[in-house]
């Protein structure tokens, strides 16, 4: 029988040359890109103890998060499974920032099961979050990173989707619905299930006005102009709700004066990150693709928990995705050159170090013979000097 003990576990991937190259390349220029725009990054710690690391946010992703014990003190520990409430802590605790503070963040998740069916358990997560700000401007700078995000991975076809948690959540206080009906409701218009909702009025869970008014939401996605159904289904129900409504539309137009191109759809029944999310939500989708590339939205107060109530937003997104949709190219030539590995002559060990120091590739072979694969070039001893030159194949030689 054909041993498996080298089989990776379900979901989890590795990366090896060229791909892990490219990866490393992306995520040089994602922090370039981030660090442009002012975010300065933070690495929080791959395990964490559960109080901390399940606090706040941190108590959606608790069937996510694989556990441990402390073998030094029998504590239990998580292995984190998203960044987001890390950067919450970090921004309340270690760094105690006083007015807005940007952070950005690149490292390996793992989840105890997929996303989606047939999706990693171990993303490359990447991310920003900006705290301290409550205005609308920060959301959209944090929307407009994200779509940056997407154009530096060279992914062209993508769409913009926008939400608002408030509305739905101000929907449930409006039409009475109790603590025990509520997660029934609430599945049933994340699933946008028209027949459920008939159902529960058909049984008299709900009356006639609830029925009529998620009805309405669960119809409320489409192109820009679908605010104004909104207005006309849900306007004048509830403050709350007018006031997202016009957050949305002040949105839209913001969104549209800055990437006039960006094709923008809304949602009102997205309801991902509900339990914590308080305002926008946004995701990032290629035509076809049945998840996001990329999503987030506003999380206020999620600090609390930690002591320190900030305003917040912020995207993620998993970079083996980006780069597996994306045409981003590694810039570094893929070729090297190939030298003797002679250890006793300073002037070859000395051009090699020159040829390094100037962003060659160098790589040395035995001490005789220069012998690399995948070189495109020779460095040899010429007319008493190391000279660089090209390596002549057989079809080169033969014209």
């Amino acid at each position: 029988m054909q041993s498996k003990r080298w089989l990776l576990p379900e979901g989890v991937q590795e990366t090896v040359p060229p791909e892990s190259w490219r990866l490393e390349a992306a995520r040089r220029a994602l922090l370039d890109l981030y660090w442009r725009w002012g975010f300065d990054l933070i690495r929080p710690p791959l395990i964490e103890y559960l109080e901390s690391l399940l606090t706040g946010a941190g108590h959606e992703l608790d069937l996510q998060t694989f556990k441990l014990t402390d073998q030094l003190n029998g504590r239990m520990m998580g292995v984190r499974s998203d960044m987001t409430t890390q950067a919450t802590r970090i921004d309340a605790h270690r760094l105690a920032a006083t007015g807005p503070a940007r952070y950005c963040y690149i490292g390996s998740v793992l989840r105890t099961r997929p996303e989606e069916p047939g999706g990693s358990r171990s993303p490359l997560q990447v991310g920003v979050e900006k705290f301290g700000d409550g205005h609308l401007a920060s959301d959209l700078e944090i929307v407009s990173l994200m779509l940056e995000t997407l154009a530096v991975m060279g992914i062209s076809r993508s769409y913009l989707d926008l939400g608002h948690v408030a509305i739905y959540r101000r929907l449930v206080v409006a039409c009475g619905i109790d603590a025990e009906l509520e997660p029934t409701v609430f599945d049933v218009v994340q699933r946008k299930s028209r027949p459920d909702l008939d159902r529960l009025a058909a049984d008299q869970r709900i009356d006639a006005t609830t029925h009529a008014r998620f009805s309405a939401l669960i119809e409320l996605n489409g192109p820009a102009d679908v605010l104004a159904e909104a207005r006309s289904a849900l306007g004048g129900i509830d403050s709350t709700i007018d006031a997202a409504l016009d957050e949305l539309a002040a949105m839209v137009a913001l969104v549209q004066d800055h990437y006039p191109e960006m094709p923008l759809y809304l949602d009102l029944a997205e309801l991902r990150g509900y339990r914590y999310k308080t305002g926008l939500l946004f995701a990032a989708f290629a035509p076809g693709l049945g998840r996001e590339l990329a999503r987030g939205g506003r999380y206020d107060d999620v600090g609390r928990a930690f002591g320190r109530p900030r305003p917040a937003t912020g995207f993620s997104a998993d970079l083996n995705l980006l780069a597996a949709l994306g045409e981003f190219a590694d810039q570094r030539p893929a070729t090297g050159i190939a030298a003797p590995g002679d250890n006793t002559d300073a002037a070859l060990l000395a051009e090699i170090r020159r040829l390094r120091a100037a962003g060659e590739r160098v790589v040395t072979g035995s001490p005789e013979a220069a012998d690399a694969p995948g070189c495109d070039r020779l460095l040899e001893h010429i007319d008493g000097t190391w000279r660089v030159r090209a390596i002549t194949t057989k079809s080169d030689s033969h014209g």
